[in-house]
């Protein structure tokens, strides 16, 4: 009889597991959960760390350096000729010379400008003639007035014959002056012909040509001729804010500065391509009132200008003294972090841990910030390596240096 005569299942019977197999199997999954839960184990002395235990981050610390600094305070502002002058001429008539190239540099007094002089030519010796016929009649109406004042004494004339004589001579003595102010107003309109710088500087283009009409004058229809500007001394214009103002004043009035009104204030400046203030000059005006519109206060400085490098429309940075000589101590910008609003350094004390510091900052001096508090000048403040660190950690410190670069603000 068979197995499905005998009423068994027709399914393959179990395979049996040695008892070999399943040690080794046991011994496998120990080794793997042994892994699994503990790790590599440190070799002891010369080995890898265990994990989690990351080594102090490094940077470079210094002492902020102690300098005798003066505080100052930046501005923008423009260049301008110390004179300005629009050339029309006094009288009219026909131009008839140009003295000059346009845009050259002229000298005070040098001739420009030539209109015709003859009409004035005339005109003067129409009144010149008139003034030697009236100084002839002045003669004789004296002579009259003498002869009837010698026979008034003798009662050979009469009073009213005197009184005559003497109103004439008095007249013509009128006529000569007015002839005498016709001369001097001729010349005068003569010389006006010649039309001369009246300052040195850099002359414009000219406006008119030769053989045109100019009128001339002294109302607003006379002919521009051109233009004149003077280049050495020149004007730096500058606005400071109500704030700045305020300031200041109050530093004048403590006795800590001086005030521009009344001395003259020393100011630096420099071109936009010049990295060093190579230009220094003196505030000579500070405007009488802050402008309501924009809330600043206009200054004015003046410069030397010998080789004519700054022209008039240039715009340039100044910056103006805001304190006496003192102490201060630096740092370099790469080592301050901004905490929204706030400003931090980050000191490393004595144990290597990173204190952060909130500080008040002022501007740049020799190409540092001023620290005016926060730190001492025996904290050491992290210069290098800031990426690496976090408040409360930490850190393995390095001596650096802060380096000052004179000139350089």
């Amino acid at each position: 009889m068979t197995a499905q005569q005998n009423g068994e299942h027709n399914s393959p019977a179990p395979r049996r597991v040695g008892t070999r197999g399943v040690l080794t199997g046991i011994i496998v999954l120990a080794m793997i959960g042994g892994v699994v839960l503990f790790g590599p184990r440190s070799s002891g002395v010369g080995g890898a760390p265990p994990q989690g235990a990351m080594p102090p981050a490094g940077v470079t610390v210094s002492h902020p350096l102690e300098r005798d600094v003066i505080e100052w305070a930046e501005y923008t502002g423009q260049f301008a000729a110390m004179e300005y002058v629009e050339l029309r001429s006094r009288v009219s008539g026909y131009l008839m010379e140009i003295h000059f190239k346009d845009g050259q540099t002229v000298n005070k007094g040098d001739l420009l400008f030539v209109i015709d002089p003859r009409p004035f030519e005339a005109d003067l010796a129409q009144v010149q003639a008139n003034l030697e016929r009236d100084k002839a009649q002045l003669l004789r109406a004296n002579q009259d007035l003498k002869r009837y004042a010698e026979l008034a004494k003798k009662d050979f004339a009469t009073r009213q014959q005197y009184d005559n004589a003497r109103a004439a001579a008095d007249g013509a003595a009128a006529t000569v002056r007015a002839d005498e102010a016709a001369v001097a107003q001729a010349r005068l309109n003569l010389e006006f012909t010649r039309i001369t710088a009246p300052v040195s500087g850099r002359i414009g283009e000219h406006q008119v040509s030769i053989g045109n009409l100019v009128v001339g004058g002294s109302n607003s229809t006379t002919t521009l001729l051109t233009t004149l500007i003077s280049l050495d001394p020149i004007h730096f214009v500058f606005d400071v804010s109500e704030a700045d103002q305020l300031a200041y004043k109050r530093g004048v009035t403590s006795g800590k500065l001086k005030s521009a009104r009344d001395s003259a204030v020393p100011i630096q400046a420099k071109l936009a391509d010049e990295s060093h203030w190579s230009h220094d000059g003196l505030i000579d005006f500070v405007d009488n009132r802050i402008n309501h519109g924009s809330g600043t206060l206009r200054l004015r400085a003046v410069f030397a200008n010998p080789d004519r490098l700054l022209a008039p429309g240039l715009f340039g940075r100044a910056r103006v003294p805001v304190s006496q000589p003192h102490i201060a101590l630096l740092v370099p910008d790469s080592a301050i972090v901004t905490d929204q609003s706030r400003k931090l350094l980050m000191v490393v004390t004595e144990g290597g841990t990173v204190e952060p510091r909130l500080v008040q900052l002022g501007p740049t001096a020799e190409g540092l910030r001023i620290v005016r508090s926060g730190v001492s000048a025996t904290d050491s403040v992290i210069i290098d390596g800031l990426m690496r660190v976090r408040p409360g950690a930490k850190v393995a410190p390095q001596k650096g240096t802060i380096t000052a670069v004179p000139g350089a603000d």
